[in-house]
């Protein structure tokens, strides 16, 4: 089965420079789960939500379509990685208490997964969606970065990227539809930090650009940036029968 593969190729910086999620993330979808039994981690990339699920649940399963991006998952005890496409998963019928997918939904076969979902769910079990578009940091360092990001390489972005842009709102979600807290997502880097990130990304950044932009007090202090979650969407998906979600503006 082929899969919409932009990671494989350099999955090593993908995991070193990705950011991560709040701790209260994970709290909070662990407070929906039906059970503590079983969560599925899908798309996993470098194992990060897997990682963050453990404290809730006693097993976690993280699948990914790329052998590439599993090979490069942090082991833990607790977690069975498993190369396996997000549409079509060895996982047992009616196990699963909590789905998440990180800042992947856009690339899976909807239609496939969301029946892939059902089988694996157990009643009342919660899928949780979320992305995130481009950090904050201050006017200077962000006018240069949006610049780049709209201007330079908008055009040659994949177009599934238009569903992070609009925070998941466009998709088409068949399950019952929770609204959850506002999460924020906060790092602590300093310029090769983000000149790394960037360059995951795919953004083509001239150093000495970003570099005045940055200034040095930014380089001597580590600038804390936070990317602005752009959408938390989060389902019970075991037993409610299908709901279509409101049309939204």
């Amino acid at each position: 089965m082929t899969f919409k593969d932009h990671f494989s190729g350099h999955s090593d910086r993908y995991q070193a420079h990705r950011p991560t999620y709040p701790e209260a993330l994970y709290d909070y979808l662990g407070s929906l789960a039906p059970g503590h039994g079983l969560a599925w981690d899908c798309a996993t990339g470098n194992g990060q939500a897997a990682h963050g699920l453990v404290p809730h649940f006693r097993t976690v399963v993280a699948t990914d379509a790329s052998a590439a991006q599993v090979a490069q998952a942090r082991p833990h005890e607790r977690i069975a990685y498993l190369v396996a496409p997000a549409e079509r998963t060895p996982i047992p019928d009616g196990t699963v208490d909590l789905v998440t997918v990180a800042q992947a939904l856009h690339w899976l076969d909807l239609d496939r997964f969301y029946a892939e979902v059902r089988r694996a769910c157990r009643p009342g079990a919660v899928l949780a969606c979320w992305c995130y578009q481009l950090h904050a940091i201050d006017p200077g360092v962000d006018a240069v970065v949006g610049c780049y990001y709209a201007e330079v390489v908008g055009a040659y972005w994949p177009p599934e990227r238009l569903l992070v842009e609009a925070g998941y709102r466009t998709l088409p979600l068949p399950f019952e539809e929770l609204t959850p807290p506002p999460f924020r997502m906060v790092q602590r880097w300093d310029l090769d930090r983000l000149l790394g990130y960037l360059g995951r990304r795919g953004l083509v950044l001239r150093p000495a650009v970003i570099d005045r932009a940055w200034g040095t007090e930014h380089k001597q202090a580590n600038a804390v940036v936070p990317p602005t979650g752009a959408g938390n969407r989060v389902f019970r998906c075991g037993s409610s029968p299908y709901t279509k979600p409101p049309t939204r503006p």
